[in-house]
């Protein structure tokens, strides 16, 4: 027997692009005096959402956009080594943003803010396009395109790509 697992839309393209303007305005007008922001994406989906982070904030404003992606192991980041593709100099006394695109328990976000703690920076700030508010660890979003309460049982799925893009709840 083969159990069928429903899919609800939560956010259709149009409705992803609108949260991801609005959260490049947000992290714009909060850096209004930088010269340059380095935003750091989870590998994956978090790579994808900063790099439409940038391409929009380099699009309303003059400040510089250095783009970087975080490899951590999701399931056991304390396991494996957190690995960056940019060097230490590149985010040295800047303002950086992690970027992924839930925040569930909030382990992923930690453990890759974690990977900064030992630089020197501005400021450390994160944003999410979901939040779905079942915080395990001490971490909050800074930015938040969709604060969704859901049950434990439901799982979020983020297509960034492509003509399945949508935000799904299962």
């Amino acid at each position: 027997m083969q159990i069928m697992i429903k899919k609800s839309k939560i956010l259709d393209s149009q409705a992803i692009e609108q949260k991801i303007r609005r959260l490049s305005w947000q992290i714009y007008e909060d850096n209004l005096a930088e010269r340059e922001i380095v935003i750091v994406g989870i590998a994956g989906r978090g790579e994808i959402l900063a790099a439409y982070l940038s391409n929009i904030i380099a699009e309303i404003s003059s400040i510089r956009i250095k783009i970087g992606t975080i490899h951590i192991d999701k399931e056991d980041p304390y396991k494996n080594e957190i690995k960056i593709n940019l060097d230490v100099s590149e985010y040295t006394n800047k303002v950086v943003i992690l970027a992924d695109d839930v925040l569930n328990s909030g382990k992923t976000l930690m453990y890759a803010s974690k990977y900064f703690l030992t630089t020197p920076m501005i400021r450390l700030s994160t944003v999410v396009l979901v939040e779905r508010m079942h915080n395990r660890f001490p971490i909050k979003a800074d930015y938040v395109g969709l604060s969704l309460a859901t049950t434990l049982q439901e799982y979020i799925t983020v297509s960034l790509q492509g003509n399945t893009k949508g935000v799904y709840l299962s």
